[in-house]
């Protein structure tokens, strides 16, 4: 018997077709509540349009005609975000070019232009608050991490954007998406804001790199000055030092020597006390041996001043 005679059969007996019909009817449904959730997703139930429970992976089931998932990306799946360029096919439109440059084109604190690339990385921790909570998802994330890159930007200089300030703004980036995306309630958390070329436009890029060039050279010459005055201050403080010292032992020698000799005349001026003639004599005799001992011719003068007498000094053979 043919489909066709079966069919025929069924339609003369109402009962056996119902029946056909519900076992068609439950089977596709069976079928259809049945769903496999993949490893890197998550899906979100939904029972009447209400929220009704999220699921990991593996196989699940749902109720037919009531229940409806949504998939999403597992927490450990990471999002990206490219700004400033975009890694797209051949084709791309010129009005999306032109917009991926407007988006890279920022003011800087000091009143220059500079393109910024940059990319965020991110990953959904509550998938009900993905869902449910913000219908432009993508277009929030980008207006977002536009207004804190533009803000963070326009707060420094542009040697600060391109060179000290770059894991600053970075890390200062991540904190301040977090906050926003927190307060709005999307569910998802950036661990990620990495900087890419930050360069003036090209425009202006050759007279960009003349000033840069002119700062390094400035910055050069004040380290080379600085290494000078770090050699010669030291060797100049030492010498200074060392004539002190000089000066100071200078000085001790004859303030001791002047002691020395205070002491010594105090000495011979007590032994005088005591026989003045003694001492005078003595100190005549010790006279005219110092005079006489010298190799030179002496000259005598009489205690009138009335001659003068050379007398040569008497040696022994």
């Amino acid at each position: 018997m043919n489909i066709e005679s079966k069919i025929r059969a069924m339609l003369k007996k109402p009962g056996q077709l119902a029946t056909a019909i519900l076992v068609v009817v439950a089977g596709l449904a069976v079928l259809s509540s049945l769903f496999v959730v993949d490893q890197a997703e998550q899906a979100v139930i939904t029972r009447f349009g209400k929220y009704s429970e999220t699921l990991g992976p593996g196989l699940h089931y749902k109720l037919p005609l009531i229940d409806r998932k949504f998939i999403v990306p597992g927490n450990k799946v990471v999002q990206t975000e490219q700004f400033g360029f975009k890694t797209t096919k051949a084709g791309i439109s010129n009005q999306y070019q032109n917009n991926i440059v407007k988006e890279s084109t920022m003011l800087t604190g000091d009143l220059n232009i500079v393109d910024v690339e940059w990319i965020i990385q991110y990953r959904i921790i509550d998938p009900r608050a993905w869902l449910f909570t913000v219908q432009e998802k993508e277009q929030t994330i980008r207006d977002i991490s536009r207004s804190v890159i533009n803000t963070l930007v326009g707060d420094r200089a542009i040697l600060a954007v391109m060179g000290s300030e770059r894991s600053n703004i970075e890390s200062l980036a991540v904190e301040m998406m977090n906050e926003q995306f927190q307060q709005l309630g999307m569910g998802i958390n950036v661990f990620a804001v990495k900087l890419q070329n930050i360069v003036p436009p090209a425009g202006v890029q050759d007279a960009f790199e003349d000033v840069n060039k002119a700062i390094q050279d400035m910055n050069r010459f004040i380290n080379e000055g600085k290494q000078s005055y770090n050699a010669e201050i030291p060797r100049a403080k030492g010498e200074a030092d060392r004539k002190i010292q000089v000066a100071d032992g200078y000085a001790n020698e004859r303030v001791n020597k002047a002691k020395g000799d205070v002491a010594r005349f105090n000495s011979v001026y007590a032994e005088y006390k005591k026989a003045p003639k003694i001492t005078r004599d003595r100190l005549y005799l010790e006279t005219m041996e110092e005079v006489f001992s010298q190799k030179e011719n002496a000259t005598l003068i009489d205690k009138n001043l009335d001659n003068v007498l050379p007398i040569k000094k008497l040696e022994k053979n």
